[in-house]
């Protein structure tokens, strides 16, 4: 029986570590500083922030550095008690031994994403580099949430349920809190100016209109007729070198025109891989997980990419579960700097799982029901086509379900020059879209944040334009966010009223651009990917 662990914080267990370290930072602290540093009045959780902090006397940094090692510490006992329960799954049931691969996967990320931060933390030279911090931080939240909804969809067993309860709890706590703090001591100078910004220079405007241009080190070709170097795309991906970084070039992976019925993941140690097609609806990557058949949305994507720097182009991304099976995702992506080109996402309800750190769509199609583009990831949309086709009866269409849950999270969904138009199953105006009522979006997560700017809205959206989660819930708290739309369904005379809604201007608007939003100026000329950085 596992037992739910003591919190290192609790002032009752300091290891060694510990100590030496808050002895070093007492040594190395002003001591004229005298007043009490009020930090944690700024976190989510003020009082678990002081009652955890040593002391109140700490530089900001090194408030930050602190919370980061607890984080840590306690990041790897969930993955030794997760990997022991999984050693022992006999026992479990099938649907919560799925939850529990996925809380190990997300914990693993989250190793290593803590190790990345606090080896960089002390060498930060540019706001670039604060911002890709901010980034993983902001996911490493994101993903601690993702294995508590995991254990929330299946039926509860108690003796792993209640033991994981207390040390994920507090993971999500010390996770906000570090994000906090970096947003207070890094993040806002980096936004004030104070830290050098590197200069890119690049084409703001549509770059090549191919993905010719790019480098490649190495191309490879998937044909189920044996005429390739392999048979299926899972056997590519399997054959690629693994952590070669994202600077040295791409490892192509062409897949002929044809049907693939498999679910492929590309994980961590994959980098820069690109995956080219022959054509939406020609090159078809197919499957139908979902949650009635015991998956966790998690795990019901057809196919699932981590690995940084991910390309695709060209190809179709298909969930057939249907309506009446509720969550079966066709595409999730946690990979950073990841794109998707001349794309189709296919599905109804969580069609495309954008789950976390950055990333861009660029002429693709969506089509879905409810909640069909979702996830708490940094997602620009560029001129895409988002189709609401016809749900289930009594159910309504909402085209986004963002699920930003802390504040300081830089995460959010950007949809810039789309079409809103209805799929062709769900009628037209003439139909009244089959009486179904369609929506921008609803808030998923406490902070949930979506910005439409220059679409073309048409007439199926609901005048109100947006709807509830439940009740009252984020009214307040979420950024939903219009500017410059078009089209019948871009009136906002009957939009929703709530606190967290807003009409903005082009200043704010720009906050949300492939520029400003994700740093796409960095990292997507290297694709061949056409984008535009700005509004103009």
């Amino acid at each position: 029986m596992h037992q739910p662990i003591a919190m290192a914080t609790n002032m009752k267990t300091w290891n060694l570590y510990t100590l030496v370290f808050l002895f070093n930072l007492f040594l190395s602290s002003s001591h004229a500083a005298f007043s009490p540093n009020n930090t944690c009045d700024n976190t989510p959780y003020p009082a678990f922030c002081r009652t955890t902090l040593p002391s109140q006397y700490l530089p900001i940094h090194d408030q930050c550095h602190f919370f980061l090692q607890q984080s840590l510490s306690i990041t790897k006992t969930i993955f030794k008690m997760v990997s022991s329960y999984l050693k022992d799954n006999y026992t479990i049931p099938g649907s919560t031994v799925h939850a529990l691969e996925d809380c190990l996967n997300l914990t693993e990320l989250n190793i290593d994403y803590l190790f990345n931060v606090l080896h960089a933390i002390g060498k930060i030279v540019t706001s670039d580099q604060v911002y890709d911090l901010q980034t993983l931080l902001s996911a490493i939240l994101t993903n601690q949430q993702t294995c508590l909804d995991g254990f929330n969809e299946v039926t509860p067993y108690p003796r792993v349920t209640s033991a994981l309860s207390s040390p994920l709890s507090d993971s999500i706590k010390l996770y906000s809190i570090s994000l906090a703090l970096f947003t207070r001591g890094w993040v806002s100078d980096a936004t004030t100016g104070r830290l050098t910004t590197v200069e890119i220079i690049t084409n703001r405007q549509l770059l090549q209109t191919s993905v010719d241009n790019v480098v490649v080190t190495q191309r490879v070709v998937v044909n189920p007729d044996g005429s390739g170097d392999f048979t299926t795309i899972n056997d590519a991906v399997h054959a690629a070198p693994n952590n070669t970084g994202i600077s040295n070039g791409y490892h192509v992976i062409y897949v002929v025109a044809g049907i693939y019925n498999e679910y492929v993941s590309i994980p961590k140690s994959k980098q820069n891989l690109m995956l080219v097609g022959d054509g939406i609806n020609r090159t078809v990557l197919t499957g139908g997980h979902s949650v009635d058949d015991g998956w966790t949305t998690f795990q019901s994507a057809t196919f699932a990419v981590v690995g940084k720097g991910f390309v695709a182009v060209n190809i179709t991304f298909r969930n057939t579960a249907g309506s009446s099976k509720h969550q079966a995702v066709a595409v999730r992506n946690g990979a950073d700097m990841s794109t998707f080109y001349k794309c189709s996402f296919e599905g109804y309800q969580d069609t495309l799982y954008v789950h976390s750190l950055r990333q861009f769509y660029k002429n693709c199609d969506i089509y879905g029901t409810v909640d069909f583009i979702f996830g708490n990831a940094a997602a620009v949309f560029q001129d895409c086509n988002m189709y609401p086709r016809l749900p289930m009866q009594n159910q309504f269409n909402a085209i986004t379900a963002q699920g930003r849950m802390d504040p300081n999270q830089n995460t959010g969904i950007s949809i810039q020059n789309c079409c809103m138009k209805a799929a062709r199953d769900l009628g037209d105006a003439t139909s009244n879209y089959n009486g179904i009522k369609t929506y921008l979006g609803r808030p998923w997560k406490k902070y949930s944040r979506t910005v439409y700017m220059q679409s073309l809205i048409d007439g199926l959206i609901d005048p109100k334009g947006w709807t509830e989660w439940s009740g009252d819930f984020a009214l307040s708290t979420l950024y939903y966010a219009e500017f410059a739309n078009w089209g019948p369904g871009s009136n906002v005379a009957n939009r929703v009223t709530w606190q967290g809604y807003h009409l903005i201007d082009e200043k704010d608007a720009n906050d949300f651009t492939v520029n400003k939003f994700i740093q796409g100026d960095r990292w997507l000329p290297k694709t061949g990917v056409p984008f535009k950085a700005g509004l103009h």
